[in-house]
């Protein structure tokens, strides 16, 4: 039995482009053949326009998939799910929290590096990655002999765990993909840990979705945190600059240190 951590780029969303490349091609030829005069050319030109932005974001989307692929020659996945486990050092009898799980990949890296620990993932498994689900993290779990996990449904945003439950928390690609104020969710997940607890965020802490990154580490060093670093995951650590640029992950960082 073969984990499977599917793609952080959903083949899904591949089809859709393609379809979308496809349907406004077929609108432009159908236009062109049965319309004339000025309306024709302008209605041809904006779906022959449409269909070629679409054509656009499928390449785009197939890149990311094999960048992102456990299997192909890039594994970037594999790559930021393991350099993010490896800063989390748990002793035994100890709890880590992953928010955001997924299909279990860095809840699974965390528990094979810390066998006497225990990790428990939580995820809302919504829509847009309809894929990925508590069963599925399971089997992965299973697979890779990582008997010392826990997957359950939960939400980032407001988590059902009593201050200072964790000895460490991790997580992955989660907080940039929901709205609203995002340091907000970073201190959500902190709330968690424990006075003297490990963190390992990993995002994109661009300036865009995040704001001030930079204030918010002083924000945690006023707060009492024993240390706090924001490391650039895009100058080789992870993925070079041109990958974050055409890969829309510019920002891409690895906020760490000891609550």
């Amino acid at each position: 039995m073969r984990p499977d951590y599917k793609n952080w780029m959903p083949k899904g969303m591949i089809y859709s482009f393609l379809g979308g490349t496809i349907g406004c091609g077929i609108v432009a030829i159908i236009l062109a053949l049965l319309l004339k005069g000025t309306l024709k050319t302008a209605l041809v030109i904006a779906f022959a326009a449409a269909a070629v932005i679409f054509c656009g974001l499928t390449v785009w989307a197939v890149l990311m998939h094999r960048a992102f692929s456990y299997d192909g020659k890039r594994q970037m996945s594999r790559q930021i799910i393991e350099g993010t486990a490896a800063h989390v050092k748990l002793p035994a009898g100890v709890k880590c929290l992953d928010v955001g799980c997924g299909s279990g990949a860095l809840a699974i890296a965390v528990a094979r590096r810390n066998p006497r620990a225990q990790v428990v993932g939580i995820d809302r498994w919504g829509k847009e990655y309809a894929s990925f689900n508590k069963k599925l993290c399971e089997n992965n779990a299973k697979a890779e002999g990582a008997t010392n996990t826990r997957f359950q449904q939960g939400d980032a945003t407001h988590l059902d765990f009593p201050d200072e439950t964790f000895d460490a928390v991790v997580s992955n690609y989660v907080y940039h993909n929901i709205p609203g104020k995002r340091q907000q969710y970073l201190l959500e997940t902190l709330r968690t840990l424990k006075k003297g607890g490990t963190f390992a965020l990993h995002d994109i802490f661009s300036k865009s979705k995040y704001g001030d990154m930079q204030a918010f580490v002083r924000q945690l060093k006023d707060m009492g945190y024993q240390k706090v670093e924001l490391i650039d995951t895009t100058d080789g650590k992870y993925m070079t600059k041109f990958e974050a640029g055409w890969m829309a992950l510019s920002g891409s960082a690895l906020l760490t240190g000891i609550k």
